[in-house]
C-alpha cells in the first residue's frame, strides 16, 4: 500500500519553522511521507499572524485549494498555527472546504486528527491552550539528515503584554520548559550531528526552572535563563555554537552578559528587539524599559565580547509617533551601532491594545520612514563588512549555499560567531559540520566571501576541495535561509 503524503508550507518566524519540523516527524512517524501538492492527501498551511492582512493571506491560499478539494474529496485541508488559534471556528465558516483548524499548543494530536478526518469526522477546530500541562514536541533526530544547525524550543507564551503584539493572544501566557528536557534534546541533536543550537523563546531570556538555582541577583528583572546556558556548556561539550532568539531587553541583566563573556560556546552576536528610541512611544508599546536602558543593556552585551555584534527589531509609523519621535529611533540606531535590522511599518493586530489607539501616521510617512530607517542600518552593516576584509574567522559550515556550483567545487555557507554569512567557493561536502578558521578575502553587499586557512584543512583531516578523499560521508544538509527571520516583535 502506497503511504500517504502530506504537503506543508509555513509562513513567518522561526517558531513557525521548528512547530514545521516537529509536525513533519509526528506524521513520519505514523508512515507519511512528504510530498509534492497534486500528490497530496493532506495539505497544511503553518500560519504567523504577527504581521498585517495574516488571515486574509491564509484563506486566499487556502481558497486557491477548492478546485483540488472538488477534484480530490478526500484530500485534507488544514490550517495550523498562530492564524488557526487566532480565528478558531470562524475558519471552518468562512472557508466552507476547510477541514482542520489547529492551534501551536495542539500539534502532538496532528496525526489523530487528520485520521479522524479521514474517518468521516466533521471539519474540526482544535485550540486549547495547555495551561495546567504543557507538552513541547522535541526534535527527532535523523542521522545524516540531522541538520548543522537546529532549532529546540525553551518555552511557550508571552506575558509581556506589549500593546502591538498578538503573541500572548495567539501563543498564550508564558510556559517554561523543564531545562533537563531541553539539555537531553540539544545532547541527541549533537550526537546526531547538529553542531549548532538555536534556543526559541517568545521572551526566552525570561526563562525560569525551579530545579536549577536560584536567579544570581534580586534584579527583578533577572531570570535563570544564564544558568541554563551554563547548564548547556557543560552538559553538551559536543556543541559548537550556541545562540537564541528573541530576548527582551528587560532581561538582558548583567548575569546574561557575564554568561557571553565566560562561555566559549556563545554566539558573539545577540539579536536584541528595541522596537523604537524614542521614550514616548516605548510607554505607549508598553515596553517597560526606557531608552537609556536599553543602550545600558546593549553596552553592557557588547563589553562581554570584543568583538560582539548586535541586531534589532523595530516598528516605524507607531500610533502617535511624531518626526522627533523617529529622529529618536535613527540616533539610537546609530549610537548602539547595529549591523541589521528587522524593520516593519506598524499595522493594528486583533486583540491588540495598540487597536485603541488612533493609527495617525499616514502610510506614505510610514514608507518614507521605513526606507530611511533601513538606509541607515544598511550603511552601517556594510561598513561593519569591510571592516572585516582581510581578517579571519572561524566559520561553521552549514551547507551548500542556493547559487549553483562552482567550475572548482561547491559554493559553501556558513556563519561567523558574529553571525555574518561567509561563502567559500571550490569547497567539499565533507567541510559541513566543521569550524574552519577562514581568510575573508572579500565584503559582499550582505555577506563575507572567504577561504581556509593554510594549513587548516588539513589539520581537520579534511579535503581540499570536492575531488579530494574524505573519510567522512557528505551530510544530507540544507542551509535553511530563514533562519534570519525575528522570532516575533518582541
Amino acid at each position: 500500500m502506497m503511504a500517504r503524503r502530506y504537503c506543508l508550507k509555513t509562513f513567518g518566524c522561526q517558531m513557525n519553522v521548528h512547530d514545521s519540523e516537529r509536525m513533519e516527524e509526528s506524521l513520519q512517524a505514523f508512515g507519511w511521507e512528504p510530498g509534492p501538492l497534486e500528490e497530496a492527501d493532506l495539505v497544511i498551511f503553518n500560519t504567523c499572524s504577527v504581521r498585517d492582512k495574516a488571515e486574509q493571506k491564509v484563506r486566499s491560499e487556502v481558497g486557491k485549494l477548492l478546485p483540488l478539494k472538488r477534484e480530490k474529496p478526500h484530500v485534507v485541508l488544514c490550517v495550523a498555527g498562530c492564524v488557526a488559534q487566532q480565528e478558531g471556528e470562524k475558519l471552518l465558516s468562512r472557508i466552507r472546504h476547510l477541514d482542520l483548524v489547529i492551534g501551536p499548543d495542539n500539534l502532538h494530536e496532528l496525526p489523530a486528527l487528520v485520521e479522524a478526518q479521514f474517518a468521516g469526522s466533521p471539519p474540526t477546530a482544535r485550540t486549547i491552550f495547555d495551561i495546567d500541562a504543557p507538552q513541547f514536541l522535541a526534535a527527532v533526530p535523523h542521522g545524516r539528515e540531522t541538520p548543522v544547525s537546529s532549532y529546540v524550543t525553551t518555552m511557550k507564551g508571552c506575558d509581556e503584554r506589549c500593546s502591538f503584539c498578538i503573541v500572548p493572544y495567539t501563543r498564550g501566557p508564558e510556559r517554561y520548559r523543564p531545562a533537563r528536557q531541553i539539555v537531553e534534546e540539544i545532547a541527541r541533536l549533537v550526537d546526531a550531528g547538529t553542531r549548532e543550537v538555536i534556543l526559541l523563546g517568545q521572551t526566552v531570556d525570561s526563562f525560569r526552572d525551579p530545579e536549577l538555582p536560584p536567579p544570581e541577583s534580586d534584579d527583578p528583572d533577572e531570570s535563570q535563563f544564564p544558568w541554563l546556558l551554563r547548564m548547556i556548556a557543560a552538559e553538551v561539550p559536543g556543541l559548537l555554537r550556541l545562540r537564541y532568539t528573541s530576548p527582551h531587553p528587560r532581561h538582558a541583566t548583567e548575569s546574561l552578559a557575564r554568561a557571553h563573556a565566560e562561555l566559549d560556546v556563545l554566539a558573539h552576536h545577540v539579536h536584541l528587539p528595541v522596537q523604537s528610541g524614542s521614550d514616548r512611544i516605548l510607554k505607549r508599546m508598553i515596553r517597560r524599559y526606557k531608552r537609556a536602558e536599553y543602550i545600558e543593556r546593549a553596552e553592557r552585551l557588547r563589553r562581554a565580547r570584543t568583538d560582539m555584534t548586535l541586531s534589532t527589531d523595530i516598528i516605524v509609523g507607531f500610533p502617535g509617533e511624531t518626526d522627533e519621535d523617529f529622529e529618536s529611533t535613527l540616533t539610537l540606531v546609530r549610537e548602539v551601532g547595529f549591523v541589521a535590522a528587522f524593520a516593519f511599518k506598524f499595522s493594528p493586530r486583533p486583540n491588540t491594545p495598540a487597536l485603541k489607539l488612533i493609527d495617525d501616521v499616514p502610510e506614505e510617512l510610514k514608507k518614507e520612514r521605513l526606507a530611511r530607517l533601513f538606509e541607515v542600518v544598511e550603511a552601517q552593516g556594510q561598513a561593519h563588512l569591510a571592516k572585516l576584509a582581510g581578517t579571519r574567522a572561524k566559520v561553521l559550515v552549514e551547507g551548500e549555499s542556493k547559487s549553483d556550483k562552482q567550475a572548482n567545487g561547491l559554493l559553501l555557507q556558513g556563519r561567523t560567531e558574529r553571525n555574518e554569512i561567509v561563502h567559500l567557493e571550490g569547497g567539499s561536502p565533507a567541510w559541513i559540520g566543521h569550524t574552519i578558521p577562514v581568510e575573508i578575502v572579500r565584503a559582499n553587499k550582505h555577506s563575507l566571501s572567504g577561504r581556509p586557512e593554510d594549513g587548516a584543512l588539513a589539520a581537520l583531516g579534511l579535503p581540499a576541495s570536492s575531488s579530494g578523499e574524505s573519510q567522512q560521508p557528505a551530510r544530507a544538509t540544507v542551509v535553511r535561509q530563514v533562519r534570519s527571520l525575528p522570532l516575533i516583535s518582541q
